[in-house]
């Protein structure tokens, strides 16, 4: 078939089209969010089911039901993502998976837009499935379609773990020929699908019985490739995922220094990791060094598997930064090469700058008016959410004092209302508080907590490239009566600075109020708006084009 120049997220996305994929959920979330907006498009010309979700927990649990019909099914999130979701990902391992079923989980080493680096190869550990993490689109295009038969051979679910460099970069996938999906075929023994204990017990028992399946098929597999044949065993190199390329970018200058002999090596692409294989390999090795994208889940396996004798070299040991992203570079210092040269330009240092909101956001006039109310105040606590509001901790608003993960904000207000704080603020957007915001504003509402909640209501999903939100605007109202928030203490304000006056006005009243109110500030982002201008433009144009 024709090559294809796709980022590594659409070579996913396409690989679970060609593997007959049924249905797709997700939660949108920066470095996966290509693979359902691929998806989407996809479903609107005509294809499979394709969705985003509330969050990434409701997202897996609609997979489930999917799985349990007996179709392919992928779940798509980012790594911080998969926390929300690890009640039923971890259950799902102990069911009795029917129709393939894949997670598409993207790290984000270097925290480009996250909060922290985790590594989702011990969740795929932690929950004792199959992971294969891809280091080419070529690759993840294979292993997605890989993922689903083997998903459906184990009955379990299987993680597909990619990295920001290989999801956002753009390289030629050659497809093979797609796959019907599956027929509508309905788990017949329904106590595989039932985790009550007397079930959960032989389902678990079952689960670690496949771990010897499971590590026979990593040792087998062609992604987990040992090269020991004319090498120096004496000195061994383990790669996994990106950390494999660029070990390779370096691997001539290694070479040449050592005379043309190259190291022995291992590169694990399939886990659980194959752990005769790296016992083969440093079976005569005085030094290992492991080369892997992310934390260094190998390397502190592998040091309690090899000999005191073997001297092992990574992350843990200093050779490689512990933190943010692996690069030729540094790997080439840990090969114990040479800086390259490199130019030095006596530039002047030049000044910060720092992430903004855009100019005009609507979060920026609702930001003057939290400063306003509660400047001069001294028992003030604002506490702030997962969104592009995040930025409003920065100069020159500097509002938010804490900004911790999806849904926060809410039950922390609360927390610091509880121990004392007089004036609780508690941040979060539309979009966010559907995700994770209401079951910590019932705890709120339960003990009308002296609190105020605000939630900006810019009618998208914007940090993520606007994404739709699940509610309307019109929708967030009577949900929050629904709650039981009380209807005199749920003010709409539009964020305008026309209103500014009128607005610190009523925000001034709630959070002077000893009970819970929420303050909902409303207005389109500009980036939304400007893209559905856009939108109708061209399809009025398109309207013409026809007509003429």
């Amino acid at each position: 078939m024709k090559e294809l120049a796709l980022l590594g997220d659409e070579a996913v996305a396409l690989g679970a089209l060609h593997a007959g994929v049924s249905a797709a959920y997700g939660y949108p979330g920066t470095p996966s969010t290509e693979i359902m907006e691929y998806l989407i498009a996809e479903h609107e010309r005509g294809g499979p089911l394709a969705a985003w979700s509330t969050n990434e927990k409701t997202a897996l649990e609609a997979a489930l039901g999917v799985s349990f019909a007996g179709k392919r099914t992928i779940v798509t999130m980012k790594h911080v993502g998969l926390n929300v979701a690890a009640d039923p990902f971890v259950n799902a391992a102990l069911l009795g998976i029917k129709g393939g079923l894949v997670l598409a989980v993207a790290d984000d080493p270097g925290m480009h837009s996250s909060q922290d680096e985790q590594d989702s190869r011990f969740y795929a550990a932690f929950a004792m499935v199959p992971c294969l993490e891809p280091r080419s689109q070529q690759e993840a295009y294979a292993m997605t379609r890989e993922a689903f038969d083997l998903s459906e051979r184990f009955a379990v679910p299987v993680v597909i773990r990619l990295t920001t460099r290989l999801s956002h970069a753009r390289a030629g996938v050659v497809p093979s020929e797609p796959r019907a999906q599956n027929a509508l075929s309905k788990a017949e023994d329904k106590t595989q699908w039932m985790l009550l204990p007397a079930y959960a017990r032989r389902r678990y028992d079952s689960l670690i019985a496949k771990q010897a399946d499971f590590a026979a098929w990593s040792a087998s597999h062609p992604s987990n490739k040992l090269e020991t044949e004319g090498r120096d065993a004496e000195f061994a190199v383990v790669t996994s995922g990106l950390g494999g390329n660029y070990y390779e970018e370096n691997l001539a200058d290694f070479a040449a220094s050592r005379g043309g002999k190259l190291p022995a090596r291992l590169h694990i692409g399939a886990y659980p990791a194959p752990v005769e294989s790296i016992r083969a390999l440093c079976a005569k090795a005085k030094t290992v060094l492991f080369i892997e994208e992310g934390m260094p889940v190998l390397e502190e396996k592998m040091r309690g598997f090899l000999p005191p004798a073997v001297s092992v070299k990574g992350k843990l040991e200093g050779s490689l930064p512990r933190s943010g992203e692996l690069d030729p570079d540094n790997v080439r210092v840990a090969l114990g090469l040479a800086p390259r040269a490199a130019l030095k330009a006596d530039l002047p240092k030049l000044p910060g700058r720092p992430p903004q909101l855009c100019k005009g956001c609507p979060h920026g006039d609702s930001y003057e008016i939290i400063k306003q109310a509660t400047a001069g105040k001294a028992s003030v606590a604002v506490t702030s959410d997962i969104g592009c509001y995040a930025l409003g901790a920065l100069p020159p608003y500097a509002v938010p004092e804490t900004i911790v993960c999806m849904g926060a904000s809410v039950n922390m207000a609360k927390g610091a209302s509880d121990a004392g704080i007089e004036y609780a603020i508690g941040v979060i957007g539309d979009s966010t508080f559907l995700h994770s915001g209401i079951t910590p504003l019932i705890d709120a509402v339960k003990a009308n907590t002296p609190m105020t909640l605000v939630i900006l209501d810019n009618s998208i999903v914007a940090m993520t490239g606007c994404q739709e939100t699940m509610l309307p605007s019109a929708s967030m109202v009577p949900l929050l009566q629904g709650l039981g928030v009380d209807p005199s203490h749920i003010v709409v304000l539009e964020a305008l600075k026309k209103n500014a006056e009128a607005n610190l006005a009523a925000f001034k009243k709630e959070i002077e109020y000893r009970g819970l109110s929420v303050v909902i500030f409303r207005r389109e982002c500009l980036e939304a708006f400007k893209a559905r201008q856009k939108k109708a433009k061209a399809k009025a144009a398109g309207a013409a084009a026809c007509e003429g």
